[in-house]
């Protein structure tokens, strides 16, 4: 299984989902960390 370690907006694991049935594991984080990784893409 390939891991894609990034910051996806809303619907996107439905999308793709719905496009080929693959399976999307996904969290919500916490509002510090998604702070954090929100600057670190920015960067």
């Amino acid at each position: 299984m390939k891991v894609y370690n990034k910051l996806v907006r809303d619907k996107i694991p439905e999308i793709i989902a719905g496009d080929n049935g693959k399976t999307c594991i996904t969290r919500i984080m916490a509002d510090d960390e998604y702070l954090e990784s929100l600057n670190t893409k920015m960067q």
